[in-house]
């Protein structure tokens, strides 16, 4: 029997787990489940304490992608009934970084569709960071799919803080998800906004069809990374994706494979990301002892929960939110629509 305790001291030397042990993290009863999110917690107490960061999308530019990722509704070969539009305008971005202060978001992550940013797009996205800049005191991301080295020291010159790249997944089951561009790509991706002086956001999907040992791969992939921040998504099926009929994830699988990461990234920010409402639907508060982020109002084509029902979900568990600068202006309430916005 697996003394989780052992496994909470090894993270907090820094010794990585063994393919065994990690193994039996993602394998472990229901009925002990509570043993190991106290293990993961008292990792995340050691460097986190009971703070939670909020961060907060934006989908600034929807569909029309030319990439075949199974799991995406903005795929080229997805039928999902999304709406579909060009890049917001500069306005529309800086509108959505007020909401996002005005939510508590620690970060706010402008996200657009498509194989690459053209550099139109660039250059509009960093005049609009410029002036997000200027006027509201948040932390910006972006998620801009396949970026050249030029592009990243582009972003960063205009104040982009981070860049979001997922792996997704193992390299072995990359194929099984994606056939237009390789694992390599994305590292690839990562290493140029590295080299430009970005930080990286960089984690996974689980839900996908993939085994334990493609996960525990997918966590190990990402200690070589060494992400600033590891977002994990949880699948939610979107009727008209290949993905659509992938098997249903239990809440318990969810919250073991954020024990995972956590216990092999002891000190890296793990963020409860896409698919925690349906996934872990009732034992949400529970992802927080391995987790120390979470994001708020919704996902790039689906609604999330409002910011409100986040707050007073931290409140409850005796947690509390971490914003490092303080809106200086007055924001746009957390739940108030904006014309024009897409979240």
């Amino acid at each position: 029997m697996t003394d989780f305790t052992i496994l909470a001291d090894k993270a907090l030397r820094d010794e990585i787990l063994t393919h065994e042990e990690s193994l039996a993290v993602l394998q472990t009863p229901d009925s002990r489940l509570l043993e190991l999110l106290q293990a993961a917690f008292t990792v995340r107490e050691r460097y986190f304490g009971k703070t939670v960061r909020l961060q907060m999308l934006l989908n600034a530019k929807s569909g029309a992608c030319q990439e075949d990722c199974g799991y995406c509704s903005q795929s080229a070969i997805s039928k999902a009934p999304i709406e579909r539009y060009g890049l917001l305008t500069q306005d529309q971005m800086v509108t959505g970084a007020r909401r996002a202060a005005a939510a508590k978001a620690q970060r706010y992550c402008i996200v657009i569709s498509g194989r690459s940013p053209i550099d139109r797009d660039i250059a509009d996205i960093a005049s609009a960071v410029r002036s997000i800049k200027q006027e509201v005191p948040i932390q910006i991301c972006c998620s801009l799919g396949l970026l050249n080295e030029r592009q990243a020291k582009d972003l960063k010159a205009a104040g982009v803080d981070r860049i979001n790249h997922n792996l997704n997944t193992s390299e072995a089951y990359h194929p099984e998800i994606c056939t237009t561009h390789t694992f390599q790509d994305r590292l690839a991706t990562i290493r140029h906004a590295r080299t430009a002086g970005l930080e990286i956001c960089s984690g996974g999907i689980v839900g996908m069809g993939e085994s334990d040992e493609d996960l525990i791969d997918l966590a190990l992939a990402l200690r070589e990374v060494k992400p600033d921040s590891i977002p994990i998504n949880t699948l939610h099926p979107a009727s008209g994706t290949p993905m659509e009929h992938c098997a249903p994830l239990t809440p318990q699988r969810c919250l073991k494979a954020l024990c995972l990461f956590r216990l092999l990234h002891p000190r890296t920010e793990i963020r409860i990301a896409g698919g925690r409402e349906h996934n872990l639907r009732s034992l949400q508060p529970l992802a927080l002892y391995p987790a120390d982020s979470v994001f708020v109002n919704g996902y790039l084509t689906t609604p999330g929960q409002p910011a409100a029902e986040v707050w007073r979900m931290i409140e409850d568990l005796g947690f509390e939110i971490q914003v490092d600068a303080v809106p200086t202006k007055q924001g746009i309430p957390a739940s108030e629509p904006v014309a024009g916005l897409h979240s």
